[in-house]
């Protein structure tokens, strides 16, 4: 140790604090945090033989420190999450991709909103999250904006003269702050009622709104009695779907933790009102073989750091070292009294074990997808190269025609990304080109009218639902050169440039390509065909379900035009109720008449035409 190092060591004070330990090219390779600096700091230079291996490849590595004093452990705590995130150290335990996390955030306005962010502010806004499924947040929001009718609009209310309310208001998702139809205080119970349901507190919601549906009765504000009353019926079957975890209504997280290598995935168990009410899986990186009480410890430390809310017990599933320290801290988080348990029987040691099993397979399941995603990376580099494709195409569209004879002519529209179906993006045409099959005239009018819309959409900045604005770096027909020729001569009238366009026909899966005289033949086995297959088979399933899908409908149409009785409006009704002349037939007359919506002797007429 040179005297410089030493002459640092000698000077720590005995302080609470952070501590950064830098290799020789300057670099933060740790990040950690101690009651006392001096003491903490200085047991990296012992002699190696009495540390444990981990420390000591960290040891070994460290040719300079820094420190920064704190107050207190815990504004250590908060310093050193800042600081992993900043420096992301390799000997440290983190959380992998933290920042993409959303958070739910109640606006701090007179007529607040419900937005989505990327990072918690000091705006005095109410925040709910991190999210780790989006999903499952969207489903959150979209069932809080149900039941509870706030604005979505960003206008700054109040408005110094009130204007006519939106379409929202008129379909009952908006109380119309704007027209000056609810007053703030109204306004402000819905907003704590999805307050309440964001932070999982459904029990305590329903209590509340039971308690206003009477009080509404008794003022005989029957309507609004009749709002809640359906508020509450949505609530309860959302209750239904949570199960019940402890009997006591102590709010608690359990954790579950699953170790594989460098990888580890710990899920919480948010457990509001004796019932798990949600479920957040972290991706953590875990290198150099910590124990499981060290990777417990940095997540608890990291989660907690940039969680909305701390609950009054974790439950966890292995012992750790700092209880007493991260306990002290939470509690500064919490305002109250907050416990770390390590549950050794009973109902809380099986959730935790639940939790764990729920890890287990989480993480099994990132992995399988990390392992196809490198597959299909590899076949997307192998297709750039054998095609000579001017980049890997992170997006593909497939297209695929489906006829009987020229009629009931569709296409189809399939969507890959990374080599991976991306369902929403699929698109579906009916084809105006009829009585002969021609299917490459009827290529040629879906792709024209597929980046017509694009175009359209692109060169206006109003259209808010972009749904052809995306575009391919590869377009895939099903076909040979008649198709891959339609394909070409589109995107060339509509001056459309840098997108490589490909055939593949089905018989011999040979490739065309622009300007190639004949067909290239991939081997059998590449990964680059099998995904083109792959691709074009999806594109074929998608326009043979909608071919047969529309044949189904003029099938039933056509027989219920002989029925009497049977007008447009109910002859639309039964085909959205039944869809084939098979399913009608089976249903019995009083089916019909239900499902229908007809009377019964217009059913047993339906039936009557049929069986003849």
């Amino acid at each position: 140790m040179d005297r410089e190092l030493e002459a640092k060591l000698s000077r720590l004070p005995s302080s609470p604090g952070v501590y950064l330990m830098k290799d020789a090219t300057g670099e933060v390779i740790y990040v950690g945090k101690a009651a006392a600096l001096r003491s903490r700091v200085r047991s990296y230079f012992q002699a190696p033989s009495t540390m444990p291996t981990r420390t000591r490849l960290l040891a070994a590595e460290i040719a300079d420190f820094d420190v920064i004093r704190t107050k207190t452990e815990a504004e250590a705590f908060l310093v050193e999450d800042s600081l992993i995130k900043r420096h992301q150290p390799r000997f440290n335990v983190r959380l992998r991709d933290d920042k993409r996390y959303p958070y739910l955030k109640i606006t701090n306005e007179p007529f607040p909103r419900i937005l989505v962010v990327r990072r918690r502010g000091t705006d005095g806004a109410r925040y709910f999250g991190p999210y780790t499924s989006a999903k499952s947040m969207r489903t959150t929001l979209k069932l809080a904006q149900k039941l509870f009718p706030i604005r979505t609009c960003a206008l700054p209310l109040p408005l110094k003269t009130p204007r006519r309310p939106c379409l929202n208001y008129h379909i009952g998702r908006c109380l119309a702050p704007c027209a000056e139809r609810v007053d703030q205080a109204e306004y402000a119970r819905a907003v704590d009622g999805a307050a309440l349901l964001l932070e999982g507190r459904i029990t305590g919601l329903i209590r509340k709104l039971e308690a206003d549906m009477h009080k509404a009765a008794e003022n005989q504000e029957y309507e609004r009695a009749a709002g809640i009353r359906d508020r509450l019926g949505a609530l309860n079957r959302s209750l239904e779907r949570q199960s019940v975890a402890l009997a006591d209504l102590i709010d608690r997280d359990a954790i579950g933790l699953t170790i594989d290598g460098e990888d580890a995935l710990a899920l919480v168990f948010q457990i509001r009102g004796g019932r798990v009410s949600g479920r957040e899986a972290f991706s953590l990186r875990a290198p150099m073989d910590p124990d499981p009480g060290e990777i417990l410890s940095a997540f608890l430390a990291q989660h907690y750091a940039s969680a909305t809310y701390v609950p009054k017990q974790v439950l966890l599933p292995h012992p750790i070292e700092d209880v007493e320290t991260l306990e002290a801290w939470l509690t500064s988080l919490r305002g109250n009294r907050v416990t770390l348990h390590r549950p050794q029987r009973g109902e809380k040691r099986r959730l935790v074990e639940l939790a764990s099993e729920n890890a287990r397979f989480t993480l099994a399941s990132r992995q399988r997808d990390v392992a196809r995603s490198e597959e299909s990376t590899a076949a997307l580099m192998e297709l750039s190269e054998a095609l000579s494709l001017s980049s890997i195409p992170q997006r593909i569209e497939a297209y695929d025609i489906s006829n009987t004879g020229g009629e009931q002519a569709v296409g189809s529209m399939v969507v890959f990304e990374d080599g991976r179906p991306r369902k929403d993006a699929y698109r579906r045409f009916k084809i105006h080109i009829s009585g002969h099959p021609d299917d490459v005239s009827m290529m040629r009018e879906m792709l024209q009218r597929r980046f017509q819309r694009a175009l359209a959409e692109l060169a206006d900045p109003t259209v808010v639902q972009r749904k052809f604005a995306d575009l391919p770096d590869l377009v895939l027909v099903d076909g040979g050169k008649g198709q891959l020729n339609a394909a070409l001569s589109v995107l060339s009238e509509l001056d459309i440039e840098g997108m490589d366009v490909i055939g593949l026909a089905k018989r011999l899966e040979q490739v065309y390509r622009p300007g190639q005289k004949t067909a290239l033949r991939l081997s059998q086995d590449s990964k680059g065909l099998l995904l083109l297959c792959h691709i074009r088979d999806e594109a074929h399933r998608f326009a043979i379900s909608y071919h047969r899908k529309l044949r189904a409908k003029r099938s039933i149409s056509s027989v219920l035009d002989d029925v009497p009785g049977v007008g447009p409006k109910r002859k639309n009704a039964l085909i959205r109720a039944f869809g084939s002349v098979d399913a009608l037939l089976r249903a019995p007359a009083h089916e019909i008449a239900d499902r229908g919506g007809v009377p019964l002797t217009v059913a047993e007429a339906i039936l009557t035409t049929l069986r003849s």
